[in-house]
């Protein structure tokens, strides 16, 4: 029932701020139309953390980014003028398209303190989405579809599943879901979407009697019901879609045209990519 299980690997997004990479990795590049998964924390940030643990402006093109959280806040800005804090079991779903810029602070954490724990996820565009107009979402808790049964509480984060379907405008098919589950608790995931992939944040589960611990995430064997156990308390997504063909992936950028890739590198080289309003005195570096 497993294809393959992928661990985190330790990534520096440049500050001093570390996160868990999960895709893409070297013999899985997507799970779906998501490229890109990155585990955030748990980490304590104290109050009056330096600004240089922000992830400062950065471009992106042909993707959408979906940030969730556990614990904590962040704000983000961007170039379409959104300006919006994120708490835990909110979605930002921001649509890069034909290019967008943001940053994401640690504003809570600094004045205040706080525990960080979250996912930021992207999701590649179809070919004929790539170039869209950028464009930029908020749903708070209460807009999420959100269930509970025998020890497992359930959100909906995108996408449709299991007869649900959250409000955030996908391109294409797919499903994002958040578990909590009580040790001992089980359900079983079912075989509607072509490709699927289960990630533990928080605990242990088992699948189909292999174990699965936190950091992990277990790509499934299409076509088939899979079981989820919790051996004890854990924090689950569960993530998929129809699979959208070959991407190539520089930094920040996603595309289908290697061609294009060069294109939006040089526009950033060329400051010709408008910076987030209100967050305009920095910017990232393109990677040598």
């Amino acid at each position: 029932m497993i294809e393959r299980i992928i661990s985190r690997r330790t990534h520096d997004l440049g500050g001093g701020f570390e996160v868990g990479r999960v895709l893409p990795f070297h013999a899985r590049r997507m799970v779906g139309p998501y490229i890109f998964f990155d585990h955030m924390g748990p980490v304590d940030l104290p109050a009056g953390i330096p600004r240089t643990l922000d992830v400062r402006p950065h471009p992106h093109i042909g993707l959408s980014t979906v940030t969730y959280l556990y614990d904590g806040a962040l704000t983000h800005r961007d170039s379409v003028g959104s300006h919006q804090e994120i708490r835990p079991g909110e979605v930002n779903w921001m649509v890069a398209g034909r290019g967008i810029t943001h940053s994401e602070r640690f504003e809570h954490a600094r004045a205040h303190g706080a525990r960080m724990h979250g996912i930021q996820a992207w999701v590649a565009l179809p070919v004929e989405d790539e170039e869209t107009d950028p464009d930029f979402h908020h749903f708070a808790g209460a807009d999420l579809p959100t269930w509970e049964e025998k020890g497992v509480k359930g959100r909906l984060i995108a996408g449709e599943a299991e007869g649900m379907k959250a409000a955030v405008k996908v391109h294409s098919p797919q499903f994002y879901m958040h578990w909590d589950m009580a040790a001992g608790a089980a359900r079983i995931l079912p075989a509607e979407h072509a490709e699927r992939a289960v990630y533990v944040a928080a605990g242990s589960v088992e699948i189909a009697g292999q174990p699965l611990r936190t950091g992990q995430m277990a790509v499934l064997e299409p076509g088939r019901d899979v079981p989820v156990s919790a051996s004890e308390a854990a924090t689950v997504m569960v993530l998929g879609g129809a699979p959208l063909g070959e991407r190539f992936l520089f930094w920040n950028f996603v595309s289908s045209s290697k061609e294009r890739l060069e294109q939006a590198k040089e526009d950033w080289r060329q400051q010709r990519m408008k910076l987030p309003d209100g967050d305009d005195q920095e910017f990232t570096p393109l990677p040598q």
